[in-house]
Order: structure tokens, then sequence, then C-alpha cells
């Protein structure tokens, strides 16, 4: 039996024994990330998965390895619109997808599929990085419990196809032409008069190898990436759509992590997120050069021709918007597009 000195020596033991265990981050519980994206895993030419990496490694080191982050490029986890759904409920934490996917579960976001609305991507940055770009976001969080940790971005989308060149609208018309699965792209290719197939990206390539549609749209980086140039002949520089990535995460997932954890979390995203703009610019500005070398031809219109694919196109498409988005979303990106156009180039 212990006397009275013994036990309070034997309880300030444990009290001691108690308190390193739970203030040893050796001993903290481990939290673990799954980060889910569809780009291949080359993290030199693949900006999704570049922007990954690099959360990963940020992540990791500000936190000593208390965050595991697992990424899984390629599908690994799902098609994109897979990878949304297990962010909505919990099955994953994180993960990054294109603007096609996010009218399913938030219709709002359908605003930004209006046609030839950014003329450059810095334009586009600061709408997205602005008021704009925070209150949509939030509006989704709220309605969804899917936060949006980041937007980067996939560039500016151009048409290709294997049977011949395209320079004005009419050239599409009879065209089978792959798009997300996004109605507004798919409302601006029926405007074209061409025939819009949804085909998930993962599956993309084969289709086109098959010839189970004739052309599709992305940025020059992924047509580069994905090796689109091996089953496409002809490409115009048209920058139909300037395409969106967003890195979501579940909110309340992220709600549940300590302060400084959320702080790191966020603070890499943003990080990583500019590396992930960085890289896109970067080979889709070398990338042109290259798709020539690879056997491409390439056509650049000119401003009036591209004002001919604007007037085609953008007024059956905001039609559609308005169908699907309030009329304040609307308002909202023309009147701040408008203040950003000012601020950036005086007009």
């Amino acid at each position: 039996m212990f006397g009275r000195k013994g036990f309070f020596k034997v309880a300030l033991l444990a009290i001691a024994l108690l308190f390193v265990a739970c203030s040893s981050p050796a001993l903290a519980k481990e939290i673990v990330i799954k980060y889910a994206h569809g780009d291949p895993p080359d993290p030199i030419q693949s900006p999704a998965h570049g922007d990954a990496v690099t959360f990963k490694s940020l992540v990791e080191a500000a936190t000593n390895g208390q965050v595991k982050v697992q990424v899984y490029p390629a599908c690994q986890l799902g098609s994109e619109r897979e990878m949304l759904e297990g962010v909505k409920v919990g099955t994953i934490e994180m993960c990054n997808v294109s603007e096609g996917t996010v009218p399913g579960f938030f219709p709002e976001i359908s605003v930004l599929s209006i046609p030839y609305l950014f003329e450059s991507a810095p334009l586009a940055w600061k709408v997205l990085d602005g008021p704009f770009g925070r209150d949509l976001m939030e509006e989704m969080r709220q309605k969804t419990g899917i936060r949006c940790l980041t937007i980067t971005e996939n560039g500016f989308r151009n048409f290709t196809n294997r049977i011949s060149p395209i320079k004005k609208p009419e050239d599409l018309k009879g065209l089978k032409i792959r798009t997300m699965e996004h109605p507004g792209h798919m409302e601006m290719v029926k405007a074209l008069g061409a025939d819009p197939t949804p085909i998930a990206w993962g599956e993309l390539y084969t289709a086109l190898q098959q010839k189970v549609v004739d052309g599709q749209e992305n940025p020059i980086s992924l047509i580069l990436t994905m090796k689109f140039y091996e089953v496409q002949k002809y490409l115009i520089m048209d920058g139909h759509i300037y395409s969106i990535d967003f890195t979501f995460i579940n909110d309340k997932f992220f709600e549940g992590l300590p302060k400084d954890v959320q702080r790191i979390v966020s603070d890499s995203a943003i990080v990583s997120g500019l590396v992930h703009r960085g890289m896109q610019q970067y080979t889709s500005a070398v990338g042109i050069d290259e798709l020539k070398k690879k056997g491409m031809e390439i056509y650049f219109p000119t401003p009036d021709e591209i004002d001919a694919f604007r007037q085609a196109t953008q007024p059956k498409v905001l039609e559609w918007v308005k169908t699907q988005v309030p009329q304040k979303w609307i308002d909202y990106l023309f009147n701040e597009t408008e203040k950003a156009r000012k601020e950036l180039y005086g007009e």
C-alpha cells in the first residue's frame, strides 16, 4: 500500500506523463488529406499535379509531418464529378477540378461560362481574385459545404479538330465537338452549329483516337500535356472561354482542423495555386511552337473574326445563363469586369 506521500508522487508522475503525451508532436494524432485531381502525374508539364505536389510539400513541412497529404492524380479516385461528390460528402478531403463539374452542385458558377468575356489572363485574375470571385465562392460554401481554397486556371480554351481548319463560326457547322459536362459550354457549341458531346476527361484521348468525336476544346497546355496533337490536326486560337480550375476542400473537415493548421492549409493553397497559374502560362506560351513541331496547323484569328464568334455565341449562352443564375450575379460579373478593364487598360 502507498503512504500519502507515495500516493501523491505516483499521482504527480501520472499527471506529468499525461501532459508529455498530450503535448508531444510525435504523439499527436496524424491528419491525412486525400487530394485528388485528373491530370497526369507529371510535376513538370502538368499544372494541376505541380500544384498538388507543391501544396503537399508546403503543408507537410509547415506542420512538421503532422499533416500528411496523399496526392491521387489521373482520376485515380474517379471522374471529376466523382471527386467533387467525394469532397461534398467527405470521403475525399480535397480536389482540384475544372469548372465543368461544378454547375451540378452549384448552378451559379454557370455565370462564368459566358464566352469571349475576358480578353486576357490578368483581366480574369483581377475579377476572380477580387470581390466577385470571393463572394461567389462564399455563396458556394454556404450552399454546398464545399470551400474553395483558391481559383486556379486551365487557361483560355481553343477549338481543335481532325477534319479541316476553323477560321469563322460557320466552319464548325456539323462537327462533333467534345465538351465538358457543362451546359453553358454545350450551348456555345450549339450556337456555332456543331454537335456538343460531353465525354469524361479521362476518356477523351481514346474518344478522339477512335473518332467518336471530330474535335474538342481545351487550353494549349492541356492539348500538349495530353498529347491531343497525335489525334488532332487543326487548332484555332480563339480563346472562347477562360477555363478555371478550383481547389476545393470539404468545409466541415476544414473547420475541424486546428486554427494553425487551417492557416497553413489556406496559405499553402494560395501559393500552390500561383504555381498552377504560372506553370499553365509557361506551358501555354512555349506550347504553341511545340504543337507546330508536332504537326498541328494553328490559326490566329483577327479581332474582327473573334468578334464574329462573340456575336454568334454570347447572346445564346446569356439566354441560357439567365435561366440558371440570378440576374444579380450576371450584373455583378459584367460590372466588375468593366471596372477591372478600366483599371488595367484605361478603357
